[in-house]
């Protein structure tokens, strides 16, 4: 998801020094995009064509698993005898990510691939050159994966025109909504299949406020990160191209009356008591303990096809979702969940070889993302699979580690509660999401890395307290606005307008 929020946030990181060349790997030079263009990937090949043994590190945002080991030994067994490596799992917690992955960059610690993304500072670590180009290495070793992910995915992944991450292929796009708990959907037989509006919703969360004293209606206000990106390409700092826009054209969100008006439409909500008492700070996590323990009826999320069914597998309670948007598809989509070969990789040809599995071979991919058969997992059909008697999403011991974030979703297995035709219906969802006009645009945010910190402090003043509708909107924003202004927003606006000119011309 493209969110100016963490992307402000991510301009604070102080700067990574531009350390010199390692495991082969040639670095960009200060102020350009990391250019290893030219690099000469070592396969390890012996002079017989055979490939040296390698282990292949693989760091990702997710709570260890107790079977991580257990795992990890079953796919190195397979990668030895496909591409002769071994990997090591390494997932790191979410609220540890950003400090160890950061400490791991700066020290030159050598690793092969670590996930990304445009809202988790890729463009920033582009800059600095972490990752290395990958166009020239996905065509030696690689080849497979263009054509599981078509030219829209290649395109928004791209920053400057050149590959430094490979997308997942999963939805292209996201859709908007809410999930809701079944048992109450099921209750008050709220015919959710034609609801399409925020007007139909509001008339669900009055029923549950006015007869369900211990449910909340709504848990968390993050619902306006997805209203706003179900409306905006938001680029930085509040900055947009509203969806729908037929020229490029920069918009100011905090000068739109829509987005006013939808801000005044919190405050309602929070005046009705529809948002729970914490909804300042509560998050998606907070909002399924919730709905699992009968306290909350709804919560805002980004859709695709199947998540309710996925929810419901994670958390263990009966979800429904409704969609109050249709789909659109950013450069922040196509870039949403990617994996980078790190500029200190020994062996960059290696890693490029397993991302081809992870694309392409069923076996690597369902490993990874369920654990072992027979273990962790018994099949139902070719590609259908569920619980071995006697687990539960409570008692397994390899979770998905987010399927969402590795090679091709595609190819993954599905649970039995889930629709047989999901991988069809994301194809749909995929083909009718709408594109973005700026889609495959990517700010550069160096030059003006010191305002955009400023103007994130500021942001942190106001956002959360009009996204739960605390304040008064207009008041509230008209003080933004002015503090945004002394924090330098002007000079952000005109370095976002120059870049954009600059990047529609290349699209003419």
């Amino acid at each position: 998801m493209r969110n100016y929020t963490k992307a402000a946030l991510a301009a604070m990181l102080s700067s990574m020094m531009i350390l010199s060349a390692c495991g082969g790997n040639n670095n960009a030079p200060g102020g350009e995009q990391g250019s290893n263009k030219n690099q000469t990937a070592d396969n390890g090949a012996k002079e017989d064509g055979k490939l040296d043994p390698y282990k292949i590190t693989l760091v990702y945002p997710a709570s260890a698993p107790k079977d991580l080991e257990l795992v990890q030994a079953e796919m190195s067994k397979y990668l030895t005898e496909k591409i002769n490596a071994t990997i090591e799992l390494k997932p790191i917690e979410w609220g540890s990510w950003e400090d160890k992955t950061n400490l791991m960059k700066v020290s030159n610690e050598a690793f092969d691939l670590m996930f990304t993304a445009s809202w988790y500072f890729l463009p920033q670590d582009v800059t600095k050159g972490q990752y290395i180009e990958l166009d020239d290495l996905m065509a030696q070793y690689g080849k497979d994966i263009p054509g599981v992910l078509g030219p829209d995915f290649l395109k928004g992944a791209r920053i400057n025109g050149k590959l430094y991450a490979l997308p997942t292929k999963k939805e292209f796009g996201q859709g908007f909504g809410f999930l809701l708990n079944k048992k109450l959907v099921d209750k008050y037989k709220f015919d959710v299949s034609g609801v399409k509006t925020l007007e139909e919703m509001e008339a669900m969360f009055k029923t549950i406020k006015d007869n369900e004293p211990d449910v909340t209606p709504i848990i968390s206000s993050k619902f306006a990160n997805t209203w706003g990106a179900s409306n905006y390409d938001g680029i930085v700092a509040g900055l947009s191209v509203p969806r729908g826009s037929k020229e490029i054209k920069l918009s100011d969100n905090l000068e739109d009356p829509k987005y006013l008006d939808f801000f005044k439409r919190m405050r309602e909500w929070n005046k009705n008591g529809w948002f729970d008492k914490d909804v300042l700070t509560s998050d998606g996590e907070v909002a399924m303990t919730m709905i699992k323990a009968g306290k909350g009826f709804a919560t805002a999320s980004s859709l695709k096809p199947g998540k309710d069914k996925e929810m419901s597998v994670s958390y263990g309670v009966d979800l429904v979702q409704v969609e109050t948007a249709e789909p659109f598809t950013t450069t922040g989509d196509a870039q949403g969940a990617m994996l980078g070969i790190s500029r200190t990789s020994k062996d960059p040809a290696r890693a490029m070889m397993f991302l081809n599995l992870l694309y392409t071979d069923e076996k690597l991919i369902n490993m990874l993302d369920w654990g072992i058969e027979g273990t962790h997992f018994v099949k139902k059909s070719d590609n259908v699979i569920d619980y071995p008697a006697g687990m539960t999403a409570e008692t397994q011991t390899y979770p998905n580690p987010g399927g969402w974030m590795f090679g091709n979703q595609f190819i993954s297995y599905l649970w039995a509660n889930e629709d047989p035709n999901k991988w069809k219906q994301f194809e749909e969802f995929n083909n009718r999401s709408e594109r973005s006009i700026i889609l495959g645009f990517s700010f550069n945010q160096e030059p003006v890395k010191s305002e955009l910190a400023s103007i994130a402090n500021v942001e942190n003043e106001f956002i959360d307290a009009l996204f739960a509708g605390a304040v008064d909107p207009e008041k509230t924003i008209a003080r933004w606005k002015e503090k945004r202004a002394a924090a330098g927003f002007d000079a952000v606006k005109a370095e976002v307008e120059k870049q954009l000119a600059a990047w529609a011309q290349t699209q003419q």
